[in-house]
């Protein structure tokens, strides 16, 4: 016997794979990601002049967290999420914080979202 067995892929109802949609994502990757790159140099011109006893700044770039998803007209995109860190907070006193508005520090998803599946 000789049969040949044709596998067609079925695309799913919530996965969106064309060419375009691909070259949108990622436009929209690198807007967000330059948006959030201004906002950290921002935040970091604000709080430039604060020093510790040694003349170092106090707040400084420490890398990138985790990527985060945000989800778009175009479906869900990642972006790297800048990280900031004090060098010049102790345990009894006030530590400065940076907090995106593009990328919030953690998403809640409402119960009613969770259990739907689009």
């Amino acid at each position: 016997m000789n049969e040949t067995n044709k596998i067609i892929p079925l695309r799913q109802p919530d996965e969106i794979d064309d060419r375009l949609t691909n070259i949108l994502r990622a436009g929209a990757r690198q807007l967000l990601a330059q948006a959030v790159e201004v906002e950290v140099e921002t935040f970091l011109a604000a709080v430039k002049d604060l020093k510790l006893s040694d003349g170092r700044a106090r707040v400084v770039r420490h890398g990138y967290g985790p990527a985060r998803t945000i989800q778009t007209g175009i479906g869900p995109v990642e972006v790297a999420r800048a990280k900031i860190r004090d060098r010049g907070a102790s345990s009894d006193g006030e530590r400065i914080r940076f907090s995106s508005a593009i990328l919030p520090l953690c998403v809640i998803r409402p119960a009613i979202l969770a259990l739907t599946h689009f």
